[in-house]
């Protein structure tokens, strides 16, 4: 009689856990699919306005076409780079970054030769954990790069695969701004 009653309460425990788990809601999904949608085709218009190749080597170029010429044609820029360090003023979009989880994209606004802010305008949000993992690291990684004034900043735990696309990414921004 007892294992009976064990398997009874065994049963409706593992039955309840169950159906009180809390999934993924379609509604929460289709937002944040939405909301990567928009994020993607205003980068993608942007890129297109200003751009009138494929915006690999081209950039975005939404300041001044002749400092992200300059950026592109090689890496060995440190000589001019102090020259072009108190005149840089701007937003330059990096490169999109394909991870693991979906592309990043980082976009930094540039005064005075300094970064001043920085921002992920296209990132992972297929599902709630990207979104929530995201939600939490973006803020950090852009805290770390305004501090560093470079992609020298370290990946955030929990988020080692999107921190590497962000680094890329903000890599590739900062060399258009010539800093």
């Amino acid at each position: 009689m007892k294992r009976i009653t064990y398997w009874v309460m065994a049963t409706v425990t593992v039955l309840v856990l169950l159906f009180s788990y809390r999934t993924s809601l379609h509604s929460d999904f289709a937002a944040a699919s939405s909301q990567r949608t928009v994020q993607s085709s205003s980068v993608a218009t942007g890129v297109s306005a200003t751009g009138s190749g494929g915006g690999s080597g081209s950039g975005d170029g939404t300041d001044t076409s002749t400092g992200s010429s300059t950026g592109s044609s090689g890496s060995a820029g440190s000589s001019s780079a102090s020259g072009s360090n108190s005149s840089a003023s701007g937003t330059f979009t990096g490169d999109s970054v394909d991870t693991r989880w979906g592309p990043v994209q980082v976009q930094i606004t540039v005064s005075g030769g300094k970064i001043t802010a920085v921002q992920a305008v296209v990132y992972p949000t297929d599902n709630p954990r990207d979104v929530e993992i995201n939600n939490q690291a973006l803020p950090i990684l852009a805290d770390e790069a305004v501090k560093a004034q470079s992609s020298q900043i370290d990946t955030v735990s929990g988020a080692t695969v999107t921190s590497d696309g962000y680094i890329s990414s903000l890599q590739s921004a900062i060399d258009k701004a010539n800093l």
